[in-house]
């Protein structure tokens, strides 16, 4: 009996943990009999994964905030070189989390083990010097941002738009009607989601001025604000952080995509969750705030027009953007009045998000006849998930996708 082909997974982040788990039950489809391990969350070990390292212990986010997680990084590090000496796989997928996994990728590539990347560094914005190390240790270059294959291919890296994972993945469970059931709120109450960001650090800087621009707002127009998060330890702990006294916030737990598709608006953290929120069409005003010292540090670092992927996948402003000193309430709410009186300004940005939907996207390779007997609405996308566990079966058996 052959024995099962041996998959090496680290991921590092909420969303990485996501995909990952997605990959490693695509990648049983696909293959029969895998080994699945490294370093992951929870929902990739309910997938299926030997979790080494828990990728929980080893989140960290901003610049001079990571220092305090080097140790806990630097002996996850140990722990997985070592595991892999034992336990030498066939492949290796690494996604996003790039001060960890380049890492990881060089010691892969002393040992010989072929390395499939998913999500790329983002070094188009900053840290072009990766490159190099990105050219030299990494086999094959799975980019889920339309604009990247180009960019990493000039650069002498293999690279392949795959499409962005969440494209397809991102869908109310509820009705409007039965959500706002839900909150108890009457139909005619606009409804503006708050989402200040996923990590303790994020919520600290970010929803103190997203709650003072909600006080604003009430204080002007009848409106009412839900604040979507992932458990009741969370919602327990943002009750904790914020006084919430007067406000007619609602605080939910387990209904993210409802909460957003619901919404008139929506004041959202810059990063996944504004991808998120595009996809499911709804206006947004994005925000973000880091600490100062990694904000006078970054600001030499980071050479994009905008900070936000919504913005730089489109090329132009869809959403505007209030970051750091300009993420001012006064600013947020003017802004969010505009979307909320203004139903031509609300049409045009949900046409913009939804062109920036379609970007994401990769066409389905069909025949001649097919794709000229197909209608609009009939159009097929590649699964983006499917498409990387094809990368990884081609790399395993030398076959090309």
């Amino acid at each position: 009996m052959a024995k099962p082909v041996r998959i090496f997974l680290s991921a590092g982040e909420a969303s990485g943990d996501r995909y990952g788990a997605l990959l490693v039950e695509a990648l049983r489809e696909r293959l029969g009999a895998v080994e699945c391990f490294g370093c992951g969350g929870e929902r990739m070990r309910a997938a299926g994964l030997d979790a080494v390292v828990d990728a929980h212990s080893i989140s960290m986010v901003g610049i001079v905030e990571v220092f305090p997680g080097l140790a806990r990084a630097w002996r996850a590090l140990q722990t997985l070189t070592a595991t892999l000496q034992t336990r030498r796989p066939d492949l290796a997928i690494l996604i996003d989390f790039p001060d960890f996994n380049l890492r990881l990728a060089r010691r892969l590539k002393k040992m010989r083990v072929p390395v499939l990347y998913f999500v790329a560094p983002q070094v188009w914005a900053w840290r072009q010097w990766r490159l190099g190390t990105i050219r030299r240790t990494v086999d094959r270059l799975a980019c889920i941002f339309p604009f990247e294959q180009a960019f990493f291919r000039k650069a002498g890296i293999e690279a392949q738009f795959v499409g962005h994972p969440l494209v397809g993945r991102v869908a109310p469970q509820l009705t409007a009607e039965a959500f706002r059931a839900k909150l108890n709120l009457p139909s005619g109450v606009p409804l503006i989601a708050l989402l200040p960001g996923s990590r303790p650090k994020e919520i600290q800087l970010n929803l103190p001025p997203m709650l003072e621009a909600a006080r604003q707002l009430a204080a002007q127009t009848p409106c009412a604000f839900v604040l979507p998060t992932a458990s009741a330890a969370t919602s327990e702990w943002l009750r904790r952080q914020a006084d919430l006294d007067g406000l007619p916030l609602h605080v939910v737990e387990n209904c993210t995509y409802d909460a957003l598709a619901h919404s008139e608006a929506v004041i959202v953290a810059s990063g996944t969750a504004a991808v998120e929120t595009a996809l499911l069409g709804t206006p947004m005003v994005i925000v973000y705030r880091v600490s100062r010292a990694t904000w006078l540090l970054g600001r030499w670092l980071v050479h994009t027009p905008y900070f936000s992927m919504v913005n730089l996948v489109a090329g132009h402003q869809v959403a505007p953007e209030f970051i750091q000193g300009r993420f001012q309430p006064d600013a947020v709410v003017r802004t969010v009045r505009t979307l909320l009186d203004y139903p031509a300004v609300r049409s045009k940005m949900r046409q913009q998000l939804q062109e920036f939907a379609d970007r994401l996207r990769v066409r389905r390779k069909v025949s001649a006849a097919a794709a000229q007997n197909a209608t609009a609405a009939e159009t097929i996308f590649d699964d983006p998930i499917q498409r990387v566990a094809a990368l990884a079966e081609s790399m395993l058996y030398g076959r090309r996708t």
